[in-house]
């Protein structure tokens, strides 16, 4: 099984000027930022088995993920629009 690459520079490489932005002004995106990052890590972890977690556990995670990343692309959105 091959990992992808989540993070949001490879997610969204079209928001990269706005991801810089963000985290450096905005304090509510760097929490969000940060806090995607972290659960995406664990999800990682768990899936190249660092970690060990049931499947429930990990499709929760991953919700979570989804969850930040939307809200994150939201205001990625935003600020592009200016």
């Amino acid at each position: 099984m091959e990992l992808q690459a989540h993070d949001l520079h490879n997610e969204f490489p079209e928001y990269n000027d706005e991801i810089h932005a963000l985290k450096t002004s905005d304090a509510h995106f760097q929490r969000l930022f940060d806090k995607y990052h972290e659960v995406n890590r664990h999800v990682v972890r768990i899936e190249v088995q660092a970690e060990v977690a049931t499947d429930p556990e990990l499709e929760d995670l991953k919700k979570e993920r989804l969850l930040l990343k939307d809200q994150l692309h939201e205001m990625l959105v935003k600020q592009k629009a200016g």
